[in-house]
């Protein structure tokens, strides 16, 4: 499966849902695997002191972004069933922030970033399929 499109080339779209689907990643390993080991090697807590504000930054760029992309998809057969995705995730890791349970707020967190980036890997192949004409 080629990841640009027919001439080799990546576009717009497929690096977005590429970008998104890293970031959406980086997430849950931020969510997941910094907690324990900040469990495991506590001394590391003392220098590694991530602000709350970080958490709202990052929904407040990562929602525009991505629902740009899945949007631009959303106009042909397929309808819109990636962007609702999106925005159900985008959705849940807003509620996230609002959440006081440190262990809730991850497991929210996690599940809307895993939804987000089941999104754009929807949004990826819908748009390579499109390309080949095998839609």
């Amino acid at each position: 499966m080629s990841l640009g499109n027919k001439s080799g080339a990546w576009s717009a779209g497929s690096m977005g849902d590429g970008i998104a689907i890293l970031i959406s990643f980086a997430c849950l390993i931020h969510c997941l695997a910094l907690p324990l080991l900040l469990a495991l090697l506590p001394a590391w807590s003392a220098w590694l002191d991530v602000p709350e504000s970080f958490h709202l930054w990052v929904v407040m760029t990562a929602a525009p972004l991505s629902l740009y992309v899945l949007l631009r998809s959303g106009k042909g057969r397929f309808g819109y069933g990636p962007f609702m995705l999106g925005a159900a995730a985008l959705a849940a890791m807003t509620l996230a922030l609002t959440i006081s349970d440190p262990l809730a707020e991850a497991l929210v967190t996690s599940a809307g970033a895993l939804t987000l980036a089941l999104g754009h890997i929807l949004n990826w192949r819908i748009r390579h399929r499109q390309r080949c004409g095998r839609v």
